[in-house]
């Protein structure tokens, strides 16, 4: 990823509705949608899930309630995404 979007949201509302919220910020932006978003593994504790088309991932870098969204190259399918976090 070479651009991206932090984006806070401590609110009450589900994952899904956040990311929804966040990726609008995106492309509001940028002009595009994002198509991977990293946040903290207590925020998404079985893994790596695809909501709305973004590919959520997991990491320990992320502060809790915080989103790191931005584009990912990816051949056709999402789980193509490489493994590693690139922060």
């Amino acid at each position: 990823m070479e651009v991206g979007l932090l984006w806070h949201d401590s609110g009450a509302e589900d994952l899904a509705w956040k990311l929804s919220r966040a990726a609008r910020r995106y492309h509001e932006r940028f002009g595009d949608s994002p198509n991977v978003c990293y946040v903290n593994p207590a925020q998404l504790p079985d893994g790596d899930r695809l909501i709305n088309g973004i590919l959520v991932r997991p990491s320990p870098r992320i502060m809790r309630h915080h989103f790191w969204l931005g584009r990912e190259k990816v051949e056709s399918d999402p789980s193509t995404f490489r493994k590693n976090c690139p922060v």
